[in-house]
């Protein structure tokens, strides 16, 4: 009896992927447990395994196509058995218009700000929110998802065609004089000539490049630059590296700003929130996300309840995770629901940088390399590991002071650790 191998639900507003390589081919057999394909969301990339062990009787979805949760990937069976053709339609989520009172009841909770509706579109919980919140009208907006779904990259490249949703159809008294034409937002095209190459997006890439868009965008971008003294911090990590390294734990100097992170957003809740139209939402949890560069991108997996561990605990979790991330190891889960990112652009020399916010967080510290410097310390001159940090935050949610608070919190904590 054959079992069809299901896309599941890759996290929280993620319901589709894209298939990026099959691992083996039809007519192969695979064990149980065995990595069949590997998946690839704006998140993360996953390998997706077999439940049971038989013959890939038939693909489904080939490399390069997106299917959304639920739908059939392939068919697993005995050698020899036939696969009926409508096997993935049957088995795909339906996609035909719900009952009234359903139907009701969907336009009620996707309904966008300013009282329009989705009329029925059907469309993911990222674009509700990215439509609710740039106020669009997601019927004006052509579809390229499956069966014309509107799919985030679709809202994406409406709103840099430098298009708004249409106001609402009124009978004006008068006659209005024509409003002057609106700036196109869309970059001029790119001359190619014989000799240039052209180098096809990955789709992580290309949720890269959207999501950068979207966080300028969204929110108006501060940076402010603070210089730590990492004196006290090199002391303990050359007492201690040593015995960390005999419980198989490499101790690096990130664990350490993880941890001065988290104190601080403890500190100052502000930092640690995000914003909507009904108001600022303060986070709880302290789940702080630390990029990690992989050979085709970035990635950002979450170290959740930082606050609650010990530098071990972190350094260890630090490991894991990058490790993870650059063998395509991590679980979607692992790359959601931060509540603020650190970046170490220093790992490749650079002093100072400026990051952009990882959405919808309020901020995002990047450290730059730690270097020897020259200080005046009191009246002598000494020599000091330092470094630059940047923290870029959302002005809509802190100001330059709360900002500075924050960061004076954290440079303290790294200039006495003990």
């Amino acid at each position: 009896m054959s079992m069809n191998v299901i896309m599941p639900e890759m996290g929280e507003g993620v319901d589709e992927g894209t298939v990026i390589n099959w691992l083996v081919s039809e007519g192969d057999y695979v064990q149980e447990d065995a990595a069949l394909l590997e998946v690839e969301t704006d998140k993360v990339t996953v390998e997706i395994n077999a439940e049971v062990a038989g013959t890939l009787l038939k693909i489904m979805v080939p490399a390069g196509q997106t299917a959304t949760a639920g739908s059939v990937l392939a068919v697993i069976g005995e050698a020899g058995e036939q696969v009926e053709e409508t096997t993935a339609a049957d088995d795909t989520p339906a996609e035909s218009a719900p009952a009234p009172q359903e139907a009701a009841q969907s336009d009620a909770i996707d309904a966008p700000a300013g009282g329009r509706t989705f009329d029925g579109v059907r469309v993911s919980p990222v674009v509700a929110r990215m439509v609710r919140e740039h106020d669009l009208d997601v019927t004006q907006i052509t579809g390229t998802g499956r069966d014309g779904r509107v799919t985030k990259r679709d809202v994406i490249a409406y709103m840099e065609g430098g298009q708004s949703a249409p106001a609402p159809q009124t009978k004006p008294e008068t006659k209005p004089s024509p409003a002057p034409a609106k700036p196109s937002t869309q970059p001029p095209a790119v001359p190619i000539t014989g000799d240039d190459e052209i180098q096809p997006l990955s789709g992580m890439r290309r949720a890269i490049a959207e999501h950068m868009v979207m966080s300028k965008r969204v929110s108006p971008h501060v940076t402010t630059v603070f210089e730590f003294d990492y004196s006290a911090v090199a002391a303990h990590r050359a007492a201690h590296k040593a015995r960390y390294a005999q419980d198989g734990v490499k101790l690096t100097y990130m664990p350490y700003l993880v941890s001065a992170v988290a104190g601080a957003l403890k500190a100052h809740p502000m930092a640690n929130a995000s914003w909507t139209d009904d108001g600022i939402v303060l986070k709880k949890a302290v789940n702080i996300g630390v990029a990690v560069a992989v050979p085709h991108g970035l990635l950002v997996p979450v170290i959740r309840d930082a606050d609650t561990m010990n530098l071990l605990g972190l350094a260890r979790a630090i490991n894991d995770l990058a490790d993870r991330a650059r063998t395509n190891k991590l679980r979607p889960d692992e790359v959601q629901g931060g509540t603020f990112s650190i970046t170490n652009h220093g790992a490749s020399g650079s002093l100072i940088g400026t990051p952009i916010i990882n959405q919808p967080q309020v901020g995002i510290v990047g450290i730059g390399v730690i270097e020897k410097r020259v200080k005046v310390i009191g009246d002598a001159i000494a020599i000091r590991p330092c470094a630059y940090a940047s923290f870029s935050f959302d002005h809509r949610i802190l100001d330059g002071a709360t900002a500075d608070a924050f960061m004076m919190d954290v440079k303290h904590q790294i200039e006495n650790w003990a």
